[in-house]
């Protein structure tokens, strides 16, 4: 695998059986992901986006196609799959009454770290939470548990971070500081990927954008790219929102 490419997807399907109807997930869904971009994978509610990335995570089984993450494959590989990713869900869940940086601590155990490898302190500065690092998880705000949430999947130094819908439903001044945190980590050379169904927030961060809609690709270019050539992008985008019925996630 091409040092250069973090990811790779080939025809990756995913199809769930309810009773005795079939219902495509995802069809054929390919791309790459290059090593060091914040790639968006962008998508109305329902769109699939959540499937791909259980399929990566490990948590979804597909039904056939192949994926390389880091030059381990999927099939073949799982545990260095997973090893080589750190994913963020959406959902705020952290034990109230330990602190960040314990935490971290028992998320860098539960991962196999050993205690001279860790780099918990490094990783509490990154995120901007070295002030509240011996503080009760109860007593942070809503901003500083996301952002507690980036740093637990990072414990194991993965090269590749999935952040699955963090600015959802948070406040404008709460997204702009999520995004600055994210635009931070990729400098540090993390290679990210970014889903959301804002597509005004994929264009201010994303250096390339995959859009998924009832499980197919339906456009993949550079940010600028698509913007160029696509000067309704946003209309044809608020069409693809405007008829979920049919969507599965």
């Amino acid at each position: 695998m091409n040092s250069s490419i973090a990811l790779i997807a080939k025809n990756v399907n995913k199809i769930y059986q309810q009773g005795t109807k079939q219902i495509e997930a995802l069809k054929d869904i390919s791309l790459e992901v290059k090593t060091g971009e914040i790639f968006g994978l962008l998508g109305p509610n329902g769109a699939g986006k959540s499937t791909f990335i259980n399929i990566l995570a490990g948590t979804v089984n597909k039904s056939n196609g192949s994926v390389m993450v880091w030059g381990f494959d999927l099939d073949k590989n799982p545990r260095q799959v997973r090893a080589s990713l750190g994913i963020v869900p959406q959902e705020i869940n952290v034990d109230p009454f330990f602190s960040p940086k314990k935490l971290l601590e028992i998320q860098a155990g539960l991962y196999g770290v050993k205690q001279k490898d860790r780099i918990t302190d490094k990783i509490l500065e990154l995120t901007n939470l070295s002030d509240k690092a011996n503080a009760y998880t109860r007593s942070l705000s809503g901003g500083m548990k996301r952002r507690l949430l980036v740093a637990k999947a990072m414990v194991h130094q993965p090269p590749i971070l999935i952040l699955d819908e963090p600015t959802a439903g948070v406040d404008v001044d709460l997204r702009r500081k999520l995004l600055d945190s994210v635009r931070q980590l990729n400098k540090q050379g993390v290679t990210i990927i970014y889903t959301t169904h804002y597509l005004k927030e994929a264009s201010d961060i994303c250096d390339r954008i995959a859009i998924i809609n009832k499980g197919k690709l339906v456009a993949l270019n550079s940010t600028q790219e698509l913007l160029k050539n696509n000067s309704d992008l946003e209309e044809v985008f608020l069409n693809l929102t405007s008829n979920e019925n049919e969507h599965i996630n």
